[in-house]
């Protein structure tokens, strides 16, 4: 398995290296190659032929499967109409199972679905109760755009969510992860560690989520119209520190940014303090 990320997962003052891979196995889908009609050559994102260099037409360009290095099947679009599913509305629900069963690896595209007017309304409400008190979600299967795709039909808010997703054997084994090899944990560490994770437990509400990214490329297209200088920002990287010293420090900081509770005050102690003090006379 290539990594195709590295980095670090930092929470508090503890900083971890890491490595990511995917885990979908896109081998796993049937993709298409853009193809030069006459000699097969692959066509790149400026629609040249990288085999013989011409800047190709669409008339030109043909869909190609790669079964093996360098060797395609043309699939013309006569071939892709005799395969075509015809588009229904009805969701197939095949059975209901134990939310914790569906694994988060096969999450694709999430939907909102609502009840479509009053006298649906009713049996949509029992729906999406029945899911929220049993604990179970509804898998079924849907026809759009001409293929078949799996959906689960869970309970959200007031509503009902459905999930496209992905086909187990898209998965990869995290296994295959490499040096996933079994490490005996430090019992010391594994209890600074706990108290950590208990002292910076917040609710989701109140985490920063903001997309700094959308946020400065809004910034930057709008100082391009101002005709501002656009203006870079980097963050510096934190130094990776001995993990026991930045357990401590970082329990003994999330503790420091708790406010301690003020002791309640009795209405005899509210009332002296609010009654003005008497000036004394002078001799």
């Amino acid at each position: 398995m290539r990594a195709i990320w590295k980095g670090h997962i930092r929470f508090s003052l503890v900083t971890i290296p890491i490595r990511i891979y995917n885990a979908v196995d896109s081998e796993q889908k049937i993709s298409f190659n853009q193809l030069h009609r006459e000699d097969n050559g692959p066509v790149g994102y400026d629609k040249k032929c990288k085999k013989c260099n011409k800047v190709l037409s669409a008339d030109e360009i043909v869909k190609g499967y790669q079964y093996e290095p360098e060797q395609y099947v043309i699939v013309q679009p006569d071939d892709l109409e005799k395969i075509k599913l015809k588009s229904t509305r009805i969701i197939e629900i095949e059975g209901f199972i134990d939310a914790a069963e569906v694994h988060p690896t096969l999450f694709e595209s999430p939907y909102y679905a609502g009840p479509d007017g009053a006298v649906a309304a009713k049996t949509y409400a029992l729906l999406a109760e029945t899911l929220k008190q049993s604990g179970k979600v509804g898998i079924g299967k849907v026809v759009l755009r001409d293929r078949e795709d799996v959906v689960m039909i869970a309970p959200h808010g007031p509503g009902l969510i459905l999930h496209k997703l992905r086909h187990p054997k898209e998965v990869r084994q995290i296994d295959n992860v490499p040096q996933l090899e079994p490490i005996k944990i430090n019992k010391d560490e594994l209890k600074l560690a706990l108290n950590l994770v208990e002292s910076m437990t917040t609710e989701m509400k109140t985490l920063d989520m903001t997309d700094r990214y959308h946020d400065a490329l809004r910034d930057m297209i709008e100082a391009k119209i101002a005709g501002k200088e656009v203006v870079t920002l980097t963050e510096e990287e934190k130094p990776i520190v001995d993990i026991m010293s930045a357990l401590k420090q970082s329990i003994e900081q999330a503790k420091s940014h708790k406010k301690p509770m003020e002791k309640a005050k009795g209405e005899k102690q509210e009332a002296a303090e609010a009654k003005p003090k008497a000036k004394k006379k002078s001799a």
